[in-house]
């Protein structure tokens, strides 16, 4: 009955969904045709705006004049804008008569921002979501209609001076799921309401434990590797929850959410209980790899420099199929990847109008930008995007290098966020160098890290980069000084400019800073706190451009590379 029900609900669900992949997949054959089309809608929807005024929309007929009225811009070029749109004045910015909420951003910059999520915003969410997990289901059928695990954070944090609700779009989204699909989801809305990391990982987890999990989703791989930890941490108390149908009185949540919880914490699991315990005396812990389907699909990023926690996934998670969600962010959804192992997308040519500005053309003021048809294979450019809720030729930051083409429509692959360059002296070297770099040793010393940073210092007379890594992650002082090393033999392979510096000695060698354990948990925790943003989505920085870092943080012990004895 069980299997009659998933097959008449996953037909119910799939079939409109299977319309908009397959018009998906033909627009892929006429990328630019698509694109023009969705440009000058875009364009005629909001002619009658503040911004559409200000920049002449009226007159806009082909995608030269759109480039000649509207500047390449960052965030800043249309705060003024948006902040009217806060305060109420939809029309500054939008013609659409609703604005659900603002989604913030992850709080990788100092101010947070506000994109206003209208209908047709969270249509194109749902919809690129919607395709990303059809595709899944299609590739991997053993996992369709299974119980999925998704993280999500709160969607009103906070309101806008018009009483707009801002926070995680992913929250809304959460609580608009239609009925027929909500039990599928283990993890309810209200549960994105929990600030504590730890007890939102705890309580996914006493609600999941029980079910035969299929997919797991969670944009940040290092939440799902927190996750994996925590059930091992907390594995008595879950087991326990479990059997006595309960919710630990130690994790902090709190009696709202308990009570609206209070049902599905209520039942026994007696059995599954058993079989955890059983788990345990076993293997001596608890992890995702032993409890939940061998054929699960796990849902995350795998570009940048979080590609590095994969390295975690098969200790935790063991042979589970992992697929990269897409250049996904609070801006929207730029890529639907349609592959597993790759953090290459299809760029989604049917929602938003995109440029591409070369990565030698970036800080030009009147800059060339190529359409998805003129990239090329290879190159890396920033992405720019031009939506329907108010971002034209938007300056997100984001360096994509183009890794193929799917039909005639690039696949994009996500390097690293623009902005983070450190220069000391001329070097540029990126966070893209750094967590690529870092790859290739840590996979060549058969060696994994928890999390690191790479940071500039210069309190004597020959600056050098400092690799901050947890005391915990390392055997011992020697191998970290072989990490060390072989990371600045890599980072001269890749950068030639950082040889240049390296060899004039303008730049000294990576020094190894021994960090406590959990510094970077603590670390990362006051960062989020101070910047804003959700646990999900948040990336801890694998280079950090600040020269005083280092004065900022306790460093236990510094490892020169030069000698392999303790420095000042």
């Amino acid at each position: 009955m069980l299997r009659f029900l998933r097959r008449m609900i996953g037909k119910i669900v799939a079939t409109p969904v299977r319309r908009q992949l397959r018009a998906f997949q033909d627009a892929t054959h006429y990328p630019q045709l698509c694109q023009d089309r969705i440009l000058q809608q875009i364009l005629r929807r909001q002619t009658d705006t503040a911004f559409g005024r200000d920049h002449h929309f009226a007159s806009i007929r082909t995608a030269a004049d759109f480039r000649h009225n509207v500047p390449v811009a960052p965030y800043e070029y249309y705060e003024p804008y948006i902040s009217r749109v806060r305060k109420g004045e939809f029309r500054a910015l939008l013609t659409d008569p609703t604005i659900h909420m603002f989604a913030l951003t992850s709080g990788t910059t100092a101010t947070r921002k506000f994109i206003p999520v209208t209908p047709q915003y969270l249509a194109d969410y749902k919809r690129g979501w919607n395709l990303w997990g059809l595709k899944c289901y299609q590739d991997h059928t053993a996992t369709k209609m299974r119980p999925i695990v998704q993280m999500s954070s709160d969607w009103q944090e906070f309101r806008t001076e018009a009483g707009i609700p801002c926070g995680s779009v992913s929250g809304l989204t959460a609580t608009m799921q239609k009925r027929i699909i909500r039990w599928l989801y283990c993890v309810p809305a209200c549960v994105g309401c929990i600030k504590d990391p730890v007890a939102k990982y705890y309580v996914a987890l006493r609600l999941s434990l029980p079910r035969e999990v299929g997919m797991i989703i969670a944009a940040n791989p290092s939440s799902l590797v927190s996750l994996a930890r925590a059930g091992d941490q907390e594995k008595e108390h879950l087991i326990r929850d479990l059997y006595d149908g309960t919710l630990s009185n130690h994790v902090d949540v709190s009696a709202d959410i308990r009570y609206q919880l209070g049902r599905k914490l209520r039942k026994r699991h007696v059995e599954r209980a058993r079989e955890l315990e059983a788990i345990v005396k076993r293997t001596g812990h608890l992890y995702p790899r032993d409890y939940w389907a061998r054929e699960c699909i796990i849902g995350n990023w795998m570009g940048g420099s979080v590609g590095l926690y994969l390295r975690h996934f098969p200790q935790y998670y063991g042979n589970a199929h992992v697929r990269d969600i897409g250049l996904l962010a609070s801006e929207g959804r730029m890529t639907i990847p349609v592959d597993d192992g790759t953090p290459s997308g299809v760029l989604d040519v049917t929602t938003h109008y995109f440029e591409f500005l070369p990565e030698a053309e970036a800080g030009k003021p009147n800059p060339i930008t190529l359409t998805a048809e003129e990239v090329q294979e290879g190159k890396t450019y920033y992405i720019l995007p031009t939506t329907s809720y108010g971002l034209y030729r938007y300056h997100i930051s984001d360096l994509v290098r183009v890794t193929g083409f799917h039909n005639r429509t690039p696949l994009i692959e996500f390097l690293s966020k623009g902005a983070h360059f450190a220069n000391l002296t001329g070097e540029k070297l990126s966070e893209y160098h750094v967590s690529g770099a870092m790859t290739d040793v840590l996979a060549k010393l058969n060696l994994t890290l928890t999390s690191y940073s790479l940071a500039p210092c210069w309190h004597d007379e020959q600056p050098y980069y400092g690799l901050f890594v947890e005391r915990g992650d390392l055997e011992s002082r020697e191998q970290g000084l072989r990490l060390a090393e072989a990371l600045d033999r890599r980072l001269q392979e890749v950068n030639i400019e950082y040889a240049s510096k390296r060899e004039s000695l303008r730049v000294g060698r990576i020094r190894l800073q021994l960090l406590s354990d959990h510094t970077w948990q603590e670390w990362d925790r006051q960062r989020l706190a101070k910047t804003g943003g959700t646990l999900e989505q948040y990336k801890h920085p694998c280079l950090i451009a600040d020269p005083k870092f280092r004065e900022t943080i306790a460093v236990e012990e510094e490892v020169s590379a030069s000698v392999g004895e303790p420095a000042a």
